[in-house]
Formats: structure tokens, C-alpha cells, sequence
């Protein structure tokens, strides 16, 4: 059977050997945490996500740190060992995450969707689409007109992205379901 292009561009990228993906992280490990992009490192898992390469759309690689609970030690001394970390519990993905400092990063921008690069022993990488809600060629566009209305801002400080819903427990097959159950839920199991 003869496959398309972007099939074959996800095989290359699942199957590329660790040597260059070991390099391309080297390179993304000694760049800044937030870079801008000319073109998606990924053109076919952006191009299902969303991305156009029309203007107002905007490609960000954002690098976050890897780590559970414990942060790295504080330089102040004087405590004891067991208080010399910063304990920290996030419950939220590293794509959300991600995603909202890619929007303080860019407030003037909106995040569509993401989608992980890779990881290494420090680092997670994301590559954040992102659209400029203000640009006339998005405004005009009846597929993304919806991000410019106002009821659309702060998509992902909101946990509307779908790794924000994913990490809430939102997503589920049918819209009116969740697949979490309720807080209340979760008390009435306890008792």
C-alpha cells in the first residue's frame, strides 16, 4: 500500500537513530527555553494539530525541567537536610506547563495546541502552536475565527488546551461525560 508524505515523515521521526536525536537535544539544552521557530521540527504532527503555514501562526520550543516533588537545593545553609529542598507538587502535565509559559512568555498570543519533541535526562522539549488572534488573515479565516473572540483568551492559563483537559481528566469519548469522578465523589469514597 502506498502511504503519504506525512506517513512517512512520522516513520522517519519514530524511527531516527539516538545519535541524532542525541545531538538535536545537545543543541536544544544550550539554546534559551523559549525559542521562536521558523517551521515546525514536526510538520506532520503540526500539521494535524492545526498548524497553517499562513501568517499569524507562530511555532514556540518550549524546554522544561524534568523532576518530581523535590526542586534543587536552596543556597542558603543553616537548615536541616530534610528542609533543604523545594518541595513542590504540580498537578498538572509537563505539556500544560509547557503551554502556559509559552503564553507569558508571548501574551499577545494565543496557544492552539502542542505536542512533545522529546526528552532527556534534564529536559522535556514541546513545540506550542500558537496563533495571533489580531492579525486579519486569522480574523478572516473561518476555521480559527473563533480564537479571536474575546470568550477565547487565556486558553491555557484557563486548562481549555486539550493537554490541559487531558491533565484535568476531562477527555473522554462521549462531550457530556468526565472521566474523573467529581470531588464529592471522591469524599463520599473516603467515608
Amino acid at each position: 500500500m502506498i502511504s503519504g508524505m506525512y506517513r512517512q515523515l512520522k516513520k522517519s521521526w519514530d524511527n531516527a537513530s539516538s545519535k541524532e536525536t542525541k545531538e538535536r537535544m545537545i543543541e536544544w539544552r544550550s539554546s534559551e527555553s523559549a525559542v521562536v521557530l521558523e517551521k515546525p521540527t514536526r510538520i506532520d504532527r503540526a500539521r494535524r494539530l492545526g498548524y497553517k503555514a499562513k501568517k499569524g501562526f507562530v511555532i514556540v520550543r518550549i524546554r522544561v525541567m524534568r523532576g518530581g516533588r523535590k526542586r534543587p537545593q536552596m543556597g542558603i545553609k543553616g537548615r536541616k537536610s530534610r528542609k533543604q529542598h523545594i518541595r513542590k507538587i504540580l498537578k498538572m502535565n509537563y505539556q500544560w506547563v509547557a503551554e502556559i509559559r509559552a503564553a507569558k512568555k508571548f501574551p499577545n498570543l494565543e496557544v492552539l495546541s502542542s505536542y512533545q519533541l522529546g526528552k532527556d535526562g534534564k529536559h522535556y522539549f514541546f513545540e506550542i502552536i500558537m496563533i495571533d488572534p489580531e492579525r486579519p488573515e486569522i480574523k478572516n479565516d473561518r476555521v480559527y475565527a473563533w480564537i479571536a473572540n474575546p470568550a477565547n483568551q487565556h486558553r491555557a492559563e484557563r486548562g481549555l488546551t486539550s493537554a490541559a483537559k487531558k491533565s484535568r481528566g476531562l477527555r473522554s469519548k462521549s462531550r457530556n461525560m468526565k472521566v474523573r469522578p467529581s470531588l464529592r465523589a471522591w469524599n463520599r469514597q473516603g467515608k
